[in-house]
């Protein structure tokens, strides 16, 4: 039994404010990044024009991917906390995933651009020009304000726990580190060894292209549905443990969806119990797991057996081959059944009948009656392990009732 329609998965009201909220400080973060990074990149690349400073024209461009960066979050951090629709029946969390694998090839991309412009750059150390002093101050600045900017991005981002705003915060870092590299390169220009500077360039776009293989293979590898770490899962297995009625788990499988995860999981419960009381044990299992705040929905089966080392036999027959079988047999000694439970475990089908209840000057006939039907027979033809008849008694007009102990072939 499955317990969820999968054509749509609500979010709970505390995950529909978290969605909210994360929105809302993606939104304000990579605006402040935006507009610092216009600022910069333009002095930077300015600067390091004049200055003769490829180390600075280079965190200049770098500054640049920020930007493309900053409005690929945004575009992200919009799509991704729309609501489930019939063609994403699970939410759109994931295009934070992809944002982040888009910014990883970015990043790469311009890195290696650095590098192979460093490296042209070296080839020929007799044109390169002097660098100028300016192009040190404004390497302090940027060094200075990435840093801030940095520190800013992170605290709000592990406030909403989102791994893309984590992912464009220590991207500003890298940014801070690189400008700290071009600092370096340009005070060794300064004072005479002219290599430093394209040198820093490289470091610059190495670099880059590092922390772009990072982000980019952390996306990809969430897009390949990634599970949760084994903290992450033993605080669900645990969960789904304490919940009365379950005596087991196993088949628990996780995947990341954006910041969040989906969950799958089996629970073994008694299996001669009603299907909705196993219900009720699925739905309190479900909510005990949706409580972890990386859950954003679960999917709970519930089994009689665990069906990963037993597994009821094929052959067995369908209910409507054993009510008919069970009505013909009993019809022809003037029975009925009232209710007939039927148990498909590995062991066999187990078969319980209860009668139609009988009045207390009727009993004896009836017993007569049941006596007279061939239940090994019955049994036989079924394939069935067991087969139990429940005869009551209706006694309501003594105030009490009486059931009559079973009978019990097999």
């Amino acid at each position: 039994m499955d317990n969820n329609d999968p054509a749509f998965i609500p979010m709970s009201s505390n995950l529909t404010a978290q969605s909210a909220e994360k929105q809302r400080v993606g939104r304000k973060s990579t605006f402040v990044s935006i507009g610092l990074n216009t600022v910069l990149m333009s002095v930077q690349i300015a600067v390091g024009v004049i200055a003769h400073s490829q180390a600075l024209v280079a965190d200049g461009v770098h500054s640049l991917a920020d930007l493309i960066s900053d409005f690929v979050v945004l575009v992200a951090n919009r799509h991704s906390g729309a609501k489930p629709d019939a063609d994403h029946n699970y939410g759109h969390s994931r295009y934070e995933t992809v944002a982040s694998l888009f910014l990883g090839g970015l990043l790469i991309a311009v890195g290696v651009g650095m590098l192979w412009r460093a490296g042209t750059r070296l080839t020929d150390l007799q044109t390169i020009p002097p660098v100028h002093m300016s192009a040190l101050a404004v390497a302090t600045i940027v060094l200075l304000s990435k840093e801030g900017l940095f520190r800013y991005m992170l605290r709000e981002a592990q406030r909403v726990r989102s791994a893309m705003l984590i992912a464009n915060a220590w991207h500003a870092r890298s940014d801070a580190a690189s400008s700290l590299v071009v600092a370096l390169g340009i005070v060794g220009s300064l004072a005479g060894v002219r290599l430093l500077d394209p040198i820093a360039a490289a470091i610059v776009g190495f670099m880059v292209a590092r922390m772009g293989w990072t982000f980019g293979w952390e996306a990809l590898q969430d897009l390949s549905d990634r599970a949760l770490d084994e903290s992450a899962t033993t605080d669900l297995r645990a969960r789904l443990m304490s919940t009365p009625g379950v005596r087991d788990v196993h088949g628990l499988r996780t995947r990341k969806m954006g910041d969040l995860a989906l969950v799958d999981a089996h629970i073994l419960v008694d299996p001669m119990i009603s299907v909705s009381e196993g219900h009720y044990i699925a739905e309190s299992a479900r909510s005990r797991v949706l409580q972890n705040d990386h859950v954003l929905d679960a999917l709970i089966h519930v089994d009689p057996e665990n069906d990963a080392i037993a597994r009821p036999p094929v052959n067995l027959p369908p209910r409507a081959r054993i009510a008919a079988e069970l009505e013909s047999a009993l019809a022809a000694q003037g029975l009925k059944a009232a209710t007939v439970n039927l148990h498909y475990l590995s062991t066999g089908l187990d078969i319980e009948v209860t009668l139609q209840p009988s009045a207390l000057n009727a009993l004896e006939n009836e017993a007569q009656q049941l006596a007279r039907v061939d239940l090994d027979a019955l049994k036989r033809r079924l394939g069935a392990r067991k087969l139990n008849v429940t005869h009551p008694v209706d006694v309501s007009t003594a105030g009490a009732e009486l059931v009559r102990e079973p009978r019990e072939d097999g």
